[in-house]
């Protein structure tokens, strides 16, 4: 019980970071830690990060959106194509192997961490409401099917993929695309994790209560910080979270 706890707590601090600074789901960090050192089924550890990722979102996009940076309505249009596809990805998912799980979102990370190191997102909100209403959603709607069948396929509640979209093709300023994305992705991951409970089962109880926990308490933290941070340094700090949590979960991948 004692290292569930350890493990657990370890993995919402690095959930709950990602989560509150960049939008980041807690699957890429929950899943490697739940399988390397507990030997949980990834698709049980998926489920379980899901689940983490729920309340962490939903006070990350309070937060966020407490301070005004949050865009409900042009959210909501991509959250819709993001739902539809998410159960899709989720059942895909259950017919592959664990080794299949989660690859792709770990170096993802790790790349869009040295991004917003090298190239940081300046973007006003003055320049992201300029866009072309009518290109914006459209963009949203396809951009919303690829993120979700994502985050069902590899436990992701697409939250990098959501937060590297926002910025770089739907031009939203840091702040506002962390936001939005976790007010999406706070839906995606709880019908993600329904979905995985429903096909694999209930998970074990206590993992899933010290991971929520954990991972709630330290986005809460994560995302007060953000709210308050100059631009500037929110990309730095962004960075430097996503580079160090993709070279983390690597190296528990190698351990593995």
């Amino acid at each position: 019980m004692l290292i569930k706890f350890i493990v657990c707590f370890i993995a919402g601090i690095g959930a709950g970071l990602g989560t509150g600074f960049a939008g980041m789901s807690a699957a890429a960090v929950i899943s490697p830690m739940l399988i390397t050192f507990l030997d949980m089924p990834a698709y049980e550890a998926v489920g379980i990060a899901l689940a983490s990722d729920v309340l962490a979102s939903a006070v990350s996009a309070y937060t966020y959106g407490k301070n005004k940076n949050l865009d409900i309505r042009n959210g909501v249009v991509m959250m819709v194509s993001v739902l539809c596809f998410t159960m899709v990805g989720s059942w895909i998912a259950s017919q592959l192997p664990n080794s299949t799980m989660g690859s792709f979102s770990v170096f993802m990370t790790f790349l869009l961490g040295v991004k917003f190191i090298v190239k940081p997102v300046m973007t006003t909100k003055n320049a992201m409401e300029a866009v072309d209403p009518q290109k914006r959603f459209v963009q949203s709607v396809i951009c919303g099917v690829m993120i979700g069948f994502i985050c069902g396929f590899i436990g992701a509640g697409g939250g990098m993929m959501m937060l590297l979209i926002l910025t770089s093709v739907l031009g939203y300023e840091l702040k506002t695309a962390v936001g939005t994305s976790v007010f999406i992705m706070t839906f995606t991951a709880f019908t993600g994790a329904v979905s995985h409970f429903a096909i694999g089962g209930m998970p074990d109880l206590w993992c899933l209560v010290f991971c929520v926990g954990s991972t709630l308490l330290w986005a809460r933290i994560a995302a007060r910080f953000a709210n308050k941070a100059s631009p500037a340094t929110l990309n730095r700090a962004t960075g430097v979270v996503l580079v160090v949590l993709g070279v983390a979960i690597m190296g528990v991948n190698y351990i593995k």
